[in-house]
């Protein structure tokens, strides 16, 4: 591959989806785009580029964005945030919204689903101590297949071993071959929506909680700030914000300010505080 089609393709990359390649990443669009080229009806990755400097074709774009998108996740990854979440972001939340009893949860960037079902295996594990309480999770990602396959709550027996308790698997999942399928009540806990982190969040709602955890590390400075910054505007004074554990907003925004004690979670700062409590 050439540096134009490098560039080309790097610059459509970043305008959709935020995401950064370095040349150090060519060796990706070559693994990671020969299968959109074949599936495309194209010979190659330049004719990708030829077409898309012919024409715009949304299809092929998103299917680029798609493959290029980093899809890895895992049920309860890095634990200490599902920890948290338990013991003391559900609790004090609780608290603060006895009197409305309603909870609005935001997995951001959810890949296949791993995040959101396992916020809700926690919820579902509480049983009668949220009995009155409706706790709305809303998911989303950039990727439609992702989006699809997460709906699904179909996956193999390698992402079931990673990071979920035999426990869990014995009690929400049903074999079926080599496939586990989620039951269907968890899955009806969690709403899934196409959406990308680059737009604006007002379609979404607000919320009290926002799992954004190992995405804006690909992002640079400003789109990081523009994110988080939308984040911030659809969050409730007294709400929590997950980053992943290499993440901060530390010298980016000035609108979280980090939880003292709980590494890797973030609160609105005064400045974001303005609004009202939803």
């Amino acid at each position: 591959m050439n540096s134009s089609d490098f560039e080309f393709l790097s610059g459509l990359l970043y305008k959709q989806s935020g995401l950064v390649l370095t040349p150090d990443k060519g060796y990706l669009l070559e693994t990671r785009l020969q299968p959109v080229a074949r599936s495309h009806g194209l010979n190659s990755i330049e004719q990708i580029v030829s077409t898309l400097r012919t024409r715009r074709d949304e299809r092929l774009v998103n299917a680029i964005t798609d493959a290029m998108t980093t899809n890895e996740s895992l049920f309860f990854r890095d634990r200490t945030p599902f920890e948290q979440f338990k013991t003391v972001v559900l609790p004090t939340l609780m608290e603060s919204r006895a009197g409305k009893k309603h909870i609005r949860i935001w997995s951001a960037a959810c890949s296949s689903g791993q995040e959101p079902y396992s916020l809700s295996m926690v919820l579902d594990e509480l049983g009668a101590k949220l009995a009155g309480w409706r706790i709305e999770i809303v998911a989303t990602d950039i990727s439609s297949e992702m989006i699809a396959r997460a709906r699904s709550g179909v996956y193999s027996q390698f992402e079931v071993q990673r990071g979920l308790p035999v426990q869990l698997l014995v009690k929400y999942f049903q074999q079926d071959g080599d496939r586990w399928q989620l039951n269907e009540k968890i899955r009806r806990m969690v709403t899934f929506r196409e959406f990308n982190l680059l737009q604006d969040p007002r379609s979404l709602g607000n919320f009290d909680i926002v799992f954004c955890r190992n995405v804006l590390i690909y992002f640079d400075q400003d789109t990081k700030r523009q994110v988080l910054d939308g984040i911030a505007r659809q969050m409730s004074p007294d709400g929590y914000l997950y980053l992943g554990g290499a993440e901060t907003v530390i010298s980016i925004t000035d609108k979280f300010q980090p939880v003292k004690g709980q590494r890797g979670m973030y609160m609105p700062s005064a400045a974001a505080g303005q609004k009202a409590a939803i």
